[in-house]
């Protein structure tokens, strides 16, 4: 635990503004990397100790949270208008992504989503059901129309 470090992320489209901080509260390091998952990576290796993660449910949030599952010690999305303290002093990425690592540190941050790992294996048989019922439902066709003598041409799936 004393090793461990707290990590805000403030996700942006090009850039992702980051705070470490180390368990006593101390940031250890504030840095700007490129939103992509070379650098992130790079970034979360180059840090010692377990690394908790906590980010804004954004539009990035999915792919990063796939991202980083397993790679840290913990993964958490969270509403910014559930943490109250992001709204409070001053704005901006700096203080939004320091913010952030304290309010996780504190156990404050509340993960708002567990990914999309829980209803992929769904999905996925959903969507093989689907191609099954469409490749079932062409065969009866080609084999009612040959059975009768016509010919037609099915389009390909």
């Amino acid at each position: 635990m004393k090793r461990d470090k707290y990590m805000g992320m403030d996700v942006h489209q090009a850039t992702t503004v980051v705070a470490v901080m180390d368990a006593e509260g101390k940031i250890v390091l504030e840095t700007i990397v490129a939103t992509a998952a070379a650098p992130i990576r790079r970034l979360i290796e180059s840090i010692s100790g377990a690394v908790h993660i906590t980010l804004e449910e954004t539009t990035q949030a999915e792919w990063l949270y796939e991202l980083l599952q397993g790679f840290v010690a913990e993964v958490v999305v969270c509403d910014p208008r559930r943490n109250r303290l992001l709204s409070e002093g001053s704005k901006g990425d700096r203080a939004d992504a320091r913010k952030l690592a304290e309010l996780l540190r504190t156990g404050m941050v509340r993960s708002v989503w567990l990914g999309r790992q829980t209803t992929r294996g769904l999905k996925e048989m959903v969507r093989s059901y689907e191609t099954f019922a469409a490749d079932a439902r062409r065969t009866m066709l080609a084999l009612r129309f040959h059975s009768t003598g016509c010919s037609i041409a099915l389009p390909a799936h």
